[in-house]
């Protein structure tokens, strides 16, 4: 297998509101706890399909906390790289739906257990063997977050390992000045981009850039890979092939009914970059991403639709069949 993973960011409880078009200013029902957090849905997507993740956070000494450690543990994640803290509580989120996927959140996680995440708490021996590091942008929530972000980039690059970013946008998150600039730097060391539809145009040059002319820009600074998530109608890849000519392809979705879309992305993530560190084919990787992203809405709950490989296998055999 020869690779481990490492990300780092949020470990949090997610609360979603039961009814669809529920204000935070009103009083209404919702379900929860469920264990989230971007980077822990992607650590437990890893860890489901078999393959080494060591996962990076800070939660409170609650009960919250203890949960969303015991599921990552039970689902493989190596959880070392969690501290538990006296000084703070776990993070949460609560989520209100709107159509077409579209949802609102509250975010407590600056000055939550999160919060506390910093460059001393990313042990370098817990990072010794890993190969590949996943930066998630929500994770850039604060200097200290950045900097723990960046000692493992570090790290890893110098090494000669591999980094894979996706800049998971949230409206929620435009005010936090250094999420904003830490983009920049982060891009220079990718090697696999990951973005939805509708974040490529934040990083186009100009309003009249198509899709396609803004993958290439990027390319051209470096990137080697670049995926963009076009949720149920599947995936476009933008890369380089063998002649180092570029290449583009567009691998179909599968359609599903949504359920909860919280996760979706972060699941195609961890999919696509763990079976292509595998060795799989680009088009099998994209393939098996897409039915990870697929099973990953057909649950309630942002950490209840991470799938195992035979599981995906199934799917995709299913579908073909139907």
């Amino acid at each position: 297998m020869g690779f481990k993973i490492c990300t780092i960011g949020e470990l949090l409880v997610e609360f979603l509101a039961k009814k669809k078009h529920q204000r935070f200013d009103q009083a209404g029902e919702f379900i929860g706890p469920f264990p989230s957090g971007a980077p822990a849905i992607f650590a437990d997507q890893v860890a489901k399909l078999g393959f080494p993740v060591i996962f990076f956070s800070c939660v409170g000494k609650d009960t919250f906390g203890k949960m969303c450690v015991t599921r990552l543990k039970k689902d493989g994640v190596i959880i070392d790289g969690i501290t538990s803290h006296s000084k703070a509580n776990t993070g949460s989120a609560f989520v209100s739906y709107k159509e077409s996927n579209e949802r609102d959140f509250i975010f407590n996680i600056p000055n939550s257990a999160c919060g506390l995440l910093s460059f001393n708490l990313i042990n370098e021996n817990l990072l010794k063997d890993c190969t590949h590091l996943h930066i998630i942008g929500s994770s850039l929530y604060s200097f200290r977050a950045i900097d723990a972000v960046r000692k493992a980039l570090n790290i890893i690059k110098q090494k000669g390992g591999t980094i894979s970013f996706d800049p998971n946008l949230r409206k929620e998150m435009f005010n936090i000045q250094e999420m904003e600039q830490s983009f920049g730097y982060i891009i220079e060391y990718t090697d696999i981009f990951l973005l939805s539809e509708s974040e490529i145009s934040y990083f186009a040059y100009n309003n009249h850039e198509t899709e396609q002319e803004t993958a290439i820009n990027l390319l051209q600074k470096g990137i080697k890979h670049i995926v963009v998530k076009c949720g149920n109608k599947g995936a476009n890849y933008y890369g380089y092939d063998e002649k180092n000519k570029i290449k583009i392809m567009h691998i179909d979705g599968f359609k599903i009914q949504s359920i909860d879309p919280t996760g979706a992305g972060n699941c195609f993530a961890a999919t696509f970059v763990s079976l292509m560190l595998a060795g799989f084919s680009i088009e099998k990787a994209l393939q098996y991403a897409n039915a990870s992203s697929a099973l990953a809405v057909s649950q309630k709950g942002p950490m209840e639709g991470t799938s195992t490989l035979i599981e995906l296998e199934q799917f995709i055999s299913n579908s073909k069949a139907n």
